[in-house]
């Protein structure tokens, strides 16, 4: 029992170091911001995005996505027999890169960090859950709605698909502070304070629409 609660606490622990490495810190610092003071306060790919640009904000993206893969990765080869080990690495990430410890758990939103453990579990299925995250962003023209319903979307389709109930609960366990830290997203819509999705290809409008300068 000893050495099961040592195997689960060192996947979490890894987990976590790995997702609160902050890559849009790094960009934002390097390009003149602090991305838990500018733009949204988000640190995460959203506002390297609005703050650098969408390029940066796509490499932020990918670093959050392969740094919960990896902890799934990691965390699987170091204890075989745990089934749990993958996932508790990988939500472990989610939890590091939504409350980093060295930016005083002020971090991202967790949805790249989702999209890299559903990788590590299987490339097809993150494919699919991407076509299901596109599909609500678009008809809902946030991303927030997105993200919130694929950390539940997430976890019920692997209990569906793999009967390994026990592991779905625990990939379910970041839904309720991802949807904790969306909570002023949704007050931002209901106010129209919000940027939208479209902001990718309407990002001068939609910054005009809240008010946003890119001046100050």
């Amino acid at each position: 029992m000893e050495e099961l609660i040592s195997q689960i606490l060192c996947c979490l622990l890894l987990g976590y170091l790995l997702g609160s490495l902050n890559p849009s810190f790094v960009v934002g610092k390097l390009s003149g911001y602090d991305v838990c003071e500018d733009g949204s306060g988000n640190a995460g790919a959203s506002n390297t995005v609005i703050l650098v640009g969408k390029l940066a904000g796509f490499v932020v993206a990918l670093l959050d996505i392969l740094k919960a893969a990896c902890a799934w990765w990691l965390c699987a080869a170091m204890f075989p027999p745990l089934r749990l080990a993958g996932i508790l690495g990988g939500v472990g990430a989610i939890l590091g890169h939504m409350f980093p410890i060295w930016l005083r758990f002020r971090g991202g939103k967790g949805l790249a960090c989702l999209g890299g453990v559903i990788l590590a579990y299987d490339w097809k299925t993150m494919l699919l859950m991407l076509v299901v995250a596109l599909v609500i962003g678009f008809a809902s023209n946030y991303v927030a709605v997105a993200t919130v319903s694929m950390s539940v979307i997430w976890p019920a389709y692997y209990g569906l698909r793999t009967a390994f109930w026990l592991g779905a609960a625990v990939l379910l366990v970041p839904a309720l502070p991802i949807w904790l830290r969306h909570l002023e997203n949704f007050r931002r819509i209901r106010r129209g304070e919000e940027l939208r999705l479209s902001f990718l290809w309407r990002r001068k409008a939609e910054l005009d629409r809240i008010g946003y300068s890119e001046e100050d």
